[in-house]
């Protein structure tokens, strides 16, 4: 199933009303989203995404893994989050899109690697979706699942605990991923980091 207009709205009202915030609110991320691009492996003329990449935090560590041979485009559904990131200078790293990365408007293969840093909570459709981000990536591209702290933490951040059913559990997450085009090849859930790590498979 699509993404449909009621999907698109409540996310763009979600975090439209939170973007010019979004940075302030969680000053001390910064610093992870850089070691998990570290992690990530992304090398020197490599093509990558950051879907999702609202105020654009990733892409100053994915432009200086990559280096000036190599292409960062940041692709976010929602124009206020995309203003942030121009407001902070990050499209001077990479590309911003506008556009929504259920379907993406890239053609099959144009890319080596994805990073989507928060992103897989918000999908309406978690398998199509991520079926989307294994088309644009070359057989062997590499995705990374990234949230600056863990599951346990987030949970507590909003009120609620964990229950088996999480999206983000591995037993959840490892079939998800390969019933998508995906091989999850790490997975880490601790304190101050969830970053999973899989390739597409061929």
């Amino acid at each position: 199933m699509s993404r449909t207009n009621e999907d698109h709205t409540h996310v763009q009202e979600f975090f439209g009303a939170r973007a010019a915030a979004w940075d302030g609110k969680f000053p001390e991320d910064g610093p992870a989203f850089a070691t998990a691009v570290a992690e990530f492996g992304v090398g020197p003329g490599e093509r990558v995404l950051d879907a999702g990449c609202g105020t654009g935090r990733a892409l100053v560590p994915l432009r200086a893994a990559v280096g000036p041979s190599g292409t960062v485009l940041g692709v976010d559904l929602t124009e206020e989050m995309l203003a942030e990131a121009r407001r902070a200078g990050r499209d001077r790293e990479g590309a911003l899109l506008r556009a929504d990365v259920a379907r993406l408007p890239l053609r099959d293969g144009a890319l080596d690697a994805v990073f989507a840093a928060g992103l897989i909570a918000h999908l309406p459709d978690p398998a199509e979706n991520l079926r989307e981000l294994a088309r644009v990536v070359r057989p062997g591209g590499r995705l990374a699942l990234f949230h600056p702290i863990g599951r346990a933490a987030l949970a507590a951040r909003h009120g609620r605990e964990l229950t088996p059913d999480d999206l983000r559990a591995e037993h959840n997450l490892g079939p998800l991923l390969s019933g998508s085009g995906w091989r999850m090849t790490s997975y880490a859930d601790e304190e101050a980091r969830f970053l999973v790590l899989a390739v597409r498979a061929d």
